[in-house]
Parts: C-alpha cells; sequence; structure tokens
C-alpha cells in the first residue's frame, strides 16, 4: 500500500518588528490566510532566527533595536535571496529607494491595512516560486525576454516575431542579474559586483555595457530597457 506523500508546509514569514500590536495583528492575519509565521523584535535576533528558520519571506520593520532594517537587509542579501518586505514609517521617496537599492522585494510604508500586507506577501512569495522554477528549467522567462541559462541564448518577443539576441557575456550576465528581479532597483555598485569581470573596476563601466544593451534591444523594438533609476542604477521592467 503506498504512503500518501507528505503535503509540503504552508510559506513561514519571519516577522520582526519591535511593536508588539502590530506583530500580533500581522501574526492574527498572516494565520487567517493560512501562512505560517515567526516573530522577533529586533535585528540580531531577526538574522538568528534567519539563520535557524529559513523562512519563505522576512517581514522587515526598518526601525528595530540592536541592528536596524537596512542593516539586516544588507546582511540577509550576502547571505542569499530570500524574499523581504520593508514596514516603515519613514514615508519618503529617499527611503524606499535606499531599501529597493539595498534589494527589498517591495516596500509598505506605516500606517498600513493588514489585508494589504498579506496581499503584498502572497504576491511576493508567487513571484519567488515561478523564479525558482524558471531556475530549474534553465530558463528565465520576463516580459518579451527569453534567456537560457544553459546555452547562453537570448531571444526576445516583439510584435509576433522573435528575435535573437547578440550579446556579450557581461551584457548576458546583466540581464541574467536584473531579469532575477525585474522590478527591483538595481545599484550600479551591486551589477558591478555580481555581473563584470575583476578588471572592471570603476561603476561607469556598467553604465557603458547598460548603453550598448539598450542599443542592441532598442535595434528590436524593445524600448528603455533596462530603465535608469536617477542616483541609483537601473531597473530591467516596469
Amino acid at each position: 500500500m503506498k504512503q500518501a506523500p507528505h503535503s509540503r508546509q504552508p510559506p513561514l514569514v519571519l516577522i520582526a518588528e519591535d511593536e508588539g500590536e502590530i506583530a500580533d495583528i500581522l501574526g492574527a492575519y498572516l494565520a487567517r490566510s493560512g501562512l505560517r509565521s515567526a516573530r522577533v523584535a529586533d535585528g540580531e535576533a531577526a538574522l538568528a532566527s534567519h539563520r535557524q528558520l529559513r523562512p519563505d519571506l522576512v517581514l522587515l520593520d526598518v526601525q528595530m533595536p540592536k541592528m536596524d532594517g537596512w542593516q539586516v537587509l544588507s546582511e540577509l542579501r550576502r547571505r542569499g535571496n530570500t524574499p523581504v518586505i520593508m514596514l516603515t514609517a519613514l514615508d519618503q521617496d529617499v527611503d524606499k529607494l535606499t531599501g529597493l537599492r539595498v534589494g527589498a522585494d517591495d516596500y509598505v510604508a506605516k500606517p498600513f491595512n493588514p489585508a494589504e500586507i498579506v496581499a503584498r506577501i502572497q504576491a511576493v512569495l508567487r513571484r519567488s516560486a515561478r523564479s525558482e522554477a524558471e531556475d530549474s528549467t534553465g530558463v528565465i522567462r520576463q516580459g518579451p525576454f527569453e534567456i537560457d541559462l544553459r546555452s547562453h541564448e537570448v531571444t526576445v518577443r516583439n510584435d509576433h516575431q522573435v528575435h535573437a539576441l547578440d550579446v556579450t557575456l557581461t551584457e548576458f550576465r546583466l540581464l541574467v542579474h536584473m531579469a532575477r528581479a525585474p522590478r527591483q532597483v538595481h545599484a550600479r555598485v551591486d551589477l558591478l559586483h555580481a555581473c563584470l569581470p575583476e578588471g572592471d573596476a570603476q561603476e561607469r563601466t556598467v553604465d557603458s555595457h547598460v548603453s550598448k544593451l539598450r542599443r542592441k534591444l532598442e535595434d528590436v523594438g524593445v524600448i528603455g530597457v533596462p530603465a535608469t533609476v536617477r542616483g541609483v542604477g537601473y531597473r530591467f521592467l516596469d
């Protein structure tokens, strides 16, 4: 007699929030939506719990004791690609750009509607699941792009036509890196470390490669990709 396969547990959300009442509300809404949660009240505990629990997503408050949210986010990005949604009372564009630059997947300003938070969490988890599935097949599909990680081939669908894009190795690395998080703002310094060979030590080199890549995309009818985020870097898709 065959045993029933083990069902996968619901996603686990790590709530890093020092205001107990807010954490209680978020935990209740997550449970009502079928998601598991764990709670911590300071930045050091957030990092320790992330390593121990390996959550599917971190809900991260900016203003926390011991280590603030930006410091925690920077360390999480050094560790890997766990999705992160920032929570903050600072509703200013500069704060949002800081979070996106360091690598947040989304950003919500307080006060917020808990139901909206849950909806955003579910959306980020769906995007993350799609990215994992694409990586397992060796193909990334974003917008009009299809990027084959094994053959290093890039195709673009535009106006019912399929174009093969002739890209250099560095341009391919840039495309892959940005396509994996298409709506995240990618800072020049991050692209420099992730995509360029060791000899390319200047951030302006990133601009040169992106400019050449953009011209190749314009030749096949894709305009404004990657998009420039002034003073920060680039976003792959709006």
